[in-house]
């Protein structure tokens, strides 16, 4: 009986799991989107502007290497994004500047770490790209590793919630900036799910409504 007790309250955390990660979504699309992306070849993806932050102050925290986390965070969600959509290539009405070549762009440009700072038509210009791919993602830590792993034991092995995160995709077209679509998620993190899982569970919900897909 116990045992069927575990298995039930598994599968609901599974369930419940879920649907958080499933939560909030926002799409907007631009009245310009069908005019301008019927001119676009070559689409590059930036890295994102990640920030970290906590809901209570680790102890010893370490602000030089919470920032050196938010520059892997950033590269590692353009890395994945990248990564996706070359998979499915066939399934596109353009190619993606590949973003070791988008990078090193940046970098002798001086602009690789003032994203924020730079207009999407700078970076179409310094990329030589029809259209810009870029974005922010923001995540509050709310529990500690160890207390999540404690989770996971008491439930079964399931991955405790260890904070959320907020994600924002964008799409820029290159000759004027102006932006022609935007998708916006909110979703949770545990111990169990990496980033790259995270970004191919996002952009399986992306795809349906992204710009670029064929139909």
């Amino acid at each position: 009986m116990k045992k069927l007790i575990l298995i039930m309250l598994s599968l609901m955390m599974t369930a419940t799991a879920y649907a958080q990660f499933e939560g909030s979504k926002q799409i907007f699309t631009s009245p310009k989107l069908a005019e301008e992306k019927a001119g676009h070849k070559v689409v590059a993806i930036v890295p994102f502007v990640a920030k970290i932050t906590y809901r209570k102050m680790p102890k010893n925290f370490d602000a030089a290497a919470n920032k050196e986390q938010e520059r892997t965070m950033s590269k590692a969600i353009q890395s994945g994004m990248y990564t996706f959509f070359l998979r499915r290539a066939s399934d596109y009405t353009v190619e993606f500047q590949d973003i070791e070549k988008t990078n090193i762009l940046l970098k002798k440009a001086g602009v690789l770490d003032k994203l924020d700072e730079t207009t999407k038509d700078e970076l179409a210009k310094i990329l030589g790209v029809d259209a810009v791919i870029g974005g922010t993602f923001d995540t509050e830590q709310t529990k500690t590793e160890a207390g999540a792993i404690a989770s996971a034991v008491l439930f079964g092995g399931l991955g405790g919630k260890t904070g959320s995160g907020t994600l924002t995709l964008t799409l820029n077209d290159g000759k004027s900036g102006d932006l022609l679509w935007r998708f916006f998620k909110t979703m949770d993190d545990n111990i169990m799910a990496s980033t790259d899982d995270l970004i191919e569970r996002m952009m399986r919900k992306v795809t349906r409504n992204f710009p670029y897909h064929k139909y």
